[in-house]
């Protein structure tokens, strides 16, 4: 993907002195006090504001926060406690400004906080005069919020239209290459687990799938529903009867290449979903009526690891059982695990995904971790992202 990185403008010298604009991802979780209580989005993007303040450049930052209403600032939608944490971080004060669309005072080496950007009437929208405002403030538009990335806003895809230089940010160009690593040009075989509850909410993506990877594992309520395509009994668990046809097309669609989506030879069972519920394994074939199917069991654990170490590449959408569970998590646990151990590329994403990585502590196992849940689904699916095409126009001149 030809984009003009940040960092390749700063290695030309082209950012001394010129006005930058940073579009990030500061959204991040707040308690009823307004008190942060995870800073992982802030402390993401704090590399790419010191990147523009050591090339010596007058920084401008912002973000959306929660989701305002347009044109009415309450307290709650405030980045305050964003700029504090950042100012934090960076060492330097970082003050607040809002109502700014109309120009912004400040100079080379210092950095200012735009009020959360969602508050400008037109933003959701990408109104043209109120991204054409924005680009006025700027020499460089820097995008680095993939989180984002799938939406065409008026600080995400307007401002990068009429901004003189329109480029990615180190976070952005970390997603862009992760994911040109993963589906574009992946080392063989390239296995993908797409796990959750619904076929229905990733059915797309399971058909984009199905045409390129090696291995398709499914997980969670989604497997529920392959298992009984393939006329297997699943009980009470959790499932969609009237997709059964879309999942059976998954399934030969994967098989006139050669490749598989593998089903689950043994399952976790219990009769009631709780916490404390008695876990019970079983082969596929003997789940009882009342039965709920709420993890893989250990045999199935074990094929899937050994693909998972045999693989090039891989994709990891989703847990395979209720992890959050103890009794439910061991699967989960086990895939996890096999990718950690795993010498082939892995790039995960999704929140369910992102706590499970951390529950296990393979952080530092995982080739990439996504940042972006939407945007990840999105690109999955086989779409071009709204701010990887403006980018790319851009960079074409």
């Amino acid at each position: 993907m030809n984009v003009i990185r940040f960092a390749d403008l700063i290695a030309a010298g082209r950012v001394t002195g010129k006005r930058v604009f940073i579009r990030a991802d500061l959204n991040v979780p707040q308690d009823d006090d307004g008190q942060i209580t995870e800073d992982t989005r802030i402390r993401a993007s704090a590399p790419c504001v010191r990147m523009a303040l050591d090339a010596g450049a007058a920084v401008m930052v912002t973000s959306h926060l929660g989701r305002p209403t347009e044109g009415e600032f309450k307290p709650a939608d405030s980045l305050a406690p964003v700029a504090a944490r950042l100012a934090e971080l960076l060492g330097r004060p970082v003050p607040l400004v809002s109502n700014w669309t109309g120009g912004v005072d400040v100079a080379p080496g210092q950095v200012v906080m735009l009020e959360n950007c969602r508050l400008n009437k037109g933003e959701k929208k990408n109104n043209e005069a109120l991204a054409r405002q924005m680009a006025a403030l700027c020499d460089i538009f820097v995008h680095d919020a993939f989180g984002t990335a799938h939406r065409a806003e008026a600080s995400t895809y307007g401002i990068a239209q009429y901004a003189p230089v329109a480029c990615a940010g180190p976070l952005l160009a970390a997603e862009i290459d992760a994911i040109t690593k993963a589906l574009a040009h992946p080392r063989r075989p390239l296995v993908a687990i797409v796990a959750g509850s619904k076929v229905s909410t990733k059915l797309t993506i399971l058909q984009a799938l199905a045409k390129n990877v090696d291995q398709l594992i499914v997980g969670g309520g989604i497997a529920n529903t392959f298992q009984l395509a393939m006329g297997l009994p699943i009980g009470n668990s959790l499932a969609e009867p009237d997709l059964l046809g879309e999942a059976r097309a998954v399934i030969d669609a994967m098989k006139a290449r050669g490749a598989a989506v593998p089903i689950p030879v043994d399952v976790v069972t219990a009769k009631k979903f709780a916490a404390d519920a008695p876990a019970t394994v079983k082969a596929a074939t003997d789940v009882a009526a009342d039965d709920l199917i709420l993890d893989i069991g250990p045999k199935t654990s074990a094929v899937l690891a050994a693909q998972l170490k045999a693989a090039g590449t891989i994709v990891w959408n989703g847990p395979v059982g209720v992890f959050e569970f103890e009794a439910f998590s061991h699967g989960t646990e086990a895939i996890a695990r096999a990718i950690a151990e795993s010498s082939a590329f892995s790039i995960a994403g999704g929140g369910d995904t992102l706590a499970a990585i951390a529950k296990y502590g393979i952080e530092g196992d995982i080739g990439y971790i996504s940042t972006g849940g939407g945007a990840f689904l999105e690109v999955l699916e086989g779409k071009t992202l709204p701010a990887f095409e403006i980018l790319e126009k851009r960079a074409k001149g």
